[in-house]
């Protein structure tokens, strides 16, 4: 055989069991594995010394595909120079491995995957790593993370077991991060093997009365200036939109559209969005674009940018409403139970809160935004009422 090309790397069948090696004549050493999945992976083999009794090295280059054959062949001529020099790169490989704590892994991940995530998930990465992983494994090498260890970090964290899966899935992430880097060996993650909790779902959804109540408690803590303007705004466009907590607090005015009832998010917890507005909403978004230039529906205190929380608002309203065990996330559950409630059908629902579920994905498609907009305005108009302490 001669010089491997990319027509030969990828011409050659898989056989079950055993992988199948291609060598390259014109650089010795150089080769392609091919497993029985199917994959092909370019490696070196060298020998440290001269003789029957040199130790023998096998290095993976990478994956054909995401290397080029020309790209390998480059790769294995600097190792094999290498080699030539008398250094190990193998060795150096495995000794990185074995010396890399998970302090050292969360910083590749945090340089090399955390910018393909969104904002709002690297922000939720970064909380969990911080607050839980680092400071019962980052001081481990990567190669030391076992089951048992694992295990006993999460049922520490069996109070609060929705957070706790969430925890065990980014230390997942992190340790198959660590096998594709060659500093844990293949399938060897622990995590994969340990049992999540069981997660309740929970169901809060605020009555009419509620709602008269928040309305309320909103108009007393505007007056006696205990919340701003723009947190008052968002508690109601959440109630009255269904919306994401974060969907609402980076409304940019450029993306609302008053005559077609819609504000477009150009991006959102599942891509393009539209957030439909019922009479009332409008109501609101119309007063707060008339209290600023700026490009946001609702600025916060800095210069440019939007606000970014409102939890201690919403601890207050709650607090002056008489309301217990209320989330945020509450409010959009309301808004499906009102809506589920004036018999709209699942679908309709699904498309007026920017639902994005592959098996109902399909069902969405055929429906108009004239069905969805009919229920956000009967949902509006139930909860403009109640907010001004109508019945």
């Amino acid at each position: 055989m001669g010089k491997l090309t990319k027509r030969m790397v990828e011409g050659v069948e898989p056989t079950c069991g055993k992988p199948v090696y291609l060598w390259d004549n014109a650089l010795t050493g150089f080769g392609v594995k091919v497993l029985s999945s199917g994959k092909r992976r370019y490696i070196v083999q060298y020998r440290l010394g001269s003789g029957r009794a040199a130790k023998q090295r096998w290095l993976t280059i990478g994956t054909h595909g995401i290397l080029t054959c020309e790209q390998a062949r480059d790769e294995a001529r600097q190792i094999l120079a290498a080699v030539a020099r008398g250094e190990d790169p193998q060795g150096n490989k495995i000794a990185k491995r074995e010396a890399s704590t998970m302090a050292d892994l969360w910083g590749r991940f945090l340089e090399e995957q955390l910018p393909q995530k969104k904002a709002s998930t690297s922000r939720e990465y970064e909380a969990q790593w911080r607050n839980h992983i680092n400071p019962a494994f980052g001081k481990m090498k990567v190669a030391d993370v076992k089951l048992g260890e694992v295990e006993t970090f999460h049922k520490k964290l069996r109070d609060t077991p929705y957070l706790a899966n969430r925890i065990l899935a980014l230390l997942s992430s992190l340790l198959s991060y660590a096998e594709r880097l060659e500093w844990r060996g293949p399938r060897s993650n622990p995590v994969q093997l340990v049992s999540r909790f069981k997660e309740e779902a929970r169901e809060r959804y605020l009555t009419s009365d509620e709602i008269q109540r928040i309305g309320a408690a909103i108009a007393e803590l505007l007056h006696e200036r205990t919340i701003s303007m723009e947190a008052a705004a968002a508690i109601k466009l959440l109630l009255l939109t269904g919306a994401r907590r974060n969907e609402v607090l980076g409304i940019q005015k450029k993306w609302i559209d008053i005559e077609g009832q819609v504000i477009s998010l150009p991006d959102s917890k599942t891509g393009k969005k539209l957030l439909y507005l019922s009479a009332p909403a409008i109501d609101v978004i119309q007063k707060m674009m008339a209290r600023s230039d700026g490009d946001y529906l609702l600025p916060g205190k800095v210069p440019g940018k939007p606000i970014v929380n409102i939890r201690k608002p919403w601890v207050r309203i709650c607090d002056r409403a008489g309301l217990d065990s209320v989330r945020i996330h509450d409010l959009r559950h309301t808004v499906a139970s009102i809506a589920a409630g004036q018999g709209a059908s699942l679908p309709i629902i699904g498309k007026m809160l920017g639902h994005k579920q592959p098996i109902t994905t399909q069902r969405y498609a055929h429906v108009d935004r004239d069905p969805a907009l009919s229920v956000v305005e009967a949902v509006g108009v139930e909860v403009g009422s109640a907010l001004e302490g109508k019945s």
